[in-house]
């Protein structure tokens, strides 16, 4: 018994450090979060003369409204709106179109089916850094220039996401299909019906990421957009930092930040429990 005693107390002293550490882990890393949040409620002396206050301002609704409603070129709302865009429809057509060609390679025999499956994860080896001159030249050529098509589809195809679609299509019984095939079911029934709702956690966790990679992209949009109508967050927050002799809005500069955070923040909170099942969960 005493040794059980010691056990316990040992492992609640374990428990309590790992706390501590976790705490101390999130403090560290929410405080420069914490600190650009006041920095978007105060004013712009507030910011320059030190120390920096650590509780938020009264300058809440002012430097907001200025961050959503008029910004540089165009209102932060309106690049909030195109990186939404952008981000969704990369997120979205990157799952589709890895799941239709993972369910191909996996599911229809037809010759060369190995070879252009790893033709596809060779791919990771030429990222859009470096294919960009001919990708920009393919836009060009159809016209996709400031377009939202132009931002979208040229970073649609992933070859990540086929191959851990392709990985989970391999654990599904092929009972299954057996069983879709004397039922009657065509492929794409079969594919609709049940190969798509069993990968609802994978799709999931895949969302949240891609989304995320969407909505964080800068060289590509700011290569194809010269129309400010089209701009992202991501560049209207660099577009904010003055040239020259010019002073930085500092209130607005943060306001404009913590608003690109938000829309990240809300896809990962809602999908969070998806999100972790899709990647732990090995039941299949």
């Amino acid at each position: 018994m005493a040794q059980q005693s010691g056990m316990v107390e040992k492992r609640g002293a374990g428990i309590w450090m790992t706390h501590v550490f976790m705490i101390l882990g999130v403090i560290v890393i929410f405080f420069p979060i914490w600190l650009a949040f006041v920095a978007s409620t105060v004013s712009q002396p507030e910011i320059v003369s030190p120390p920096m206050p650590l509780l938020p301002g009264g300058h809440f609704w002012e430097n907001y409204k200025a961050a959503l409603f008029s910004g540089v070129n165009v209102p932060v709302a309106t690049m909030l709106f195109n990186s939404l865009v952008m981000a969704i429809g990369i997120a979205v057509g990157k799952i589709i179109i890895s799941l239709l060609s993972a369910f191909a390679i996996v599911y229809f025999r037809f010759p060369g089916r190995s070879t252009f499956f790893w033709m596809i994860f060779l791919t990771l080896m030429l990222p859009v850094e470096v294919r960009i001159v001919p990708t920009f030249e393919v836009v060009a050529g159809f016209g996709m220039l400031n377009s939202y098509s132009g931002l979208i589809f040229p970073l649609i195809a992933s070859a990540t996401a086929t191959f851990l679609f392709r990985q989970f299509f391999l654990t599904i019984p092929d009972e299954l299909a057996e069983a879709a095939r004397v039922d009657g079911a065509r492929p794409m029934r079969f594919f609709i019906d049940i190969v798509v709702p069993m990968s609802r956690t994978n799709i999931a966790a895949l969302f949240v990421i891609l989304f995320i990679y969407g909505w964080n992209q800068y060289l590509w949009p700011l290569l194809i957009t010269t129309d400010p109508e089209m701009n992202t967050i991501v560049m209207g927050i660099k577009q904010m930092f003055p040239s020259g002799d010019d002073v930085a809005e500092w209130p607005v500069i943060m306001a404009t930040s913590i608003l690109a955070m938000i829309p990240p923040v809300i896809v990962v909170v809602s999908m969070q429990k998806l999100f972790v099942r899709g990647l732990v969960d090995s039941e299949k």
